[in-house]
């Protein structure tokens, strides 16, 4: 498998900005997060790596070649998207049918055994399913089509706690099996946090994070005690936002703490998870105390 490279992409739509020259890569055999505040143009950049728009300026490559017009390219990549590209009569067997047409090698035995585990019917036409078994149909041909990247945008819109537990546990079981390279597109921040490797953090149309998850939450830190002690503590480090109910306060912090940083009796440092991260670095930036 070959690296995919992003360089210099940005989209305008007239003098709408909806990206601003991303850089970075995608390794082979990895799962990532993709993450952004609505609007933040996650499902654009899908689109543009997988060849359904064009990018207004900057290049998407796999290896040294380059996606626009590489059939070759293009069959490595999978998006299933929120939108409904089938005819309105297509039946989930015919989607099985065309995966297998266009990637080759669908695995029609494992994914006639999870539409069972989602209770639905390859005869029946994907337009008659609910939203939640629309997508659950749709994930069935994504963790089964024979391609080495497969973007998910999306992939729980509408799907009941029973159905995302079982989709969280098909794609670690399809990732264990057949190792190759995931990209979930999601809100449910804190469902994926365990799933996913590495992190991509769209925000102002900018890239704002490209990093191993374990490697932010090594940064992320939450400080509490007395608030003018937390104030003292925390000053000149990045905190992204605080709380504070009477004179306790919570400052969180996303930095290096040092070891000469000596910690307060009174204060206690401890750490915080994904979506607390996230939504700290995109609600409008951090305050340097």
């Amino acid at each position: 498998m070959e690296q995919l490279t992003i360089s210099h992409v940005s989209k305008k739509y007239g003098r709408q900005v909806i990206l601003e020259d991303l850089n970075c890569q995608l390794a082979p055999g990895k799962i990532y997060g993709l993450l952004g505040r609505n609007g933040a143009g996650k499902s654009t950049l899908l689109n543009i790596i997988t060849g359904r728009i064009f990018p207004t300026n900057g290049t998407v490559a796999l290896d040294k070649l380059g996606t626009n017009d590489q059939d070759r390219v293009l069959g490595q990549f999978y998006l299933m998207s929120e939108s409904n590209l089938y005819p309105k009569r297509t039946t989930i067997q015919r989607m099985f049918d065309l995966a297998d047409g266009s990637y080759g090698h669908f695995d029609y035995q494992n994914a006639n055994r999870l539409l069972k585990a989602f209770g639905i019917d390859a005869k029946i036409q994907l337009s008659k399913l609910s939203t939640g078994l629309q997508t659950a149909a749709k994930l069935v041909v994504a963790l089964n089509v024979n391609a080495n990247y497969v973007f998910l945008d999306e992939p729980t819109l509408g799907l009941d706690a029973n159905h995302r537990e079982l989709f969280y546990k098909e794609l670690v079981k399809s990732y264990q099996e057949k190792p190759r390279t995931f990209v979930l597109s999601t809100h449910l921040i804190d469902e994926i946090q365990q799933l996913v490797e590495h992190v991509l953090i769209l925000a102002d149309h900018h890239l704002i994070e490209d990093a191993d998850v374990e490697t932010l939450l090594d940064r992320a830190y939450t400080v509490t005690g007395p608030a003018n002690l937390v104030d003292q503590y925390v000053a000149g480090l990045r905190v992204l936002s605080a709380d504070q109910l009477g004179t306790v306060k919570t400052a969180y912090v996303f930095d290096q703490l040092d070891d000469q940083r000596v910690i307060p009796d009174q204060v206690k440092v401890g750490h915080y998870d994904l979506q607390k991260l996230f939504i700290g670095l995109t609600n409008g930036g951090s305050e340097n105390e």
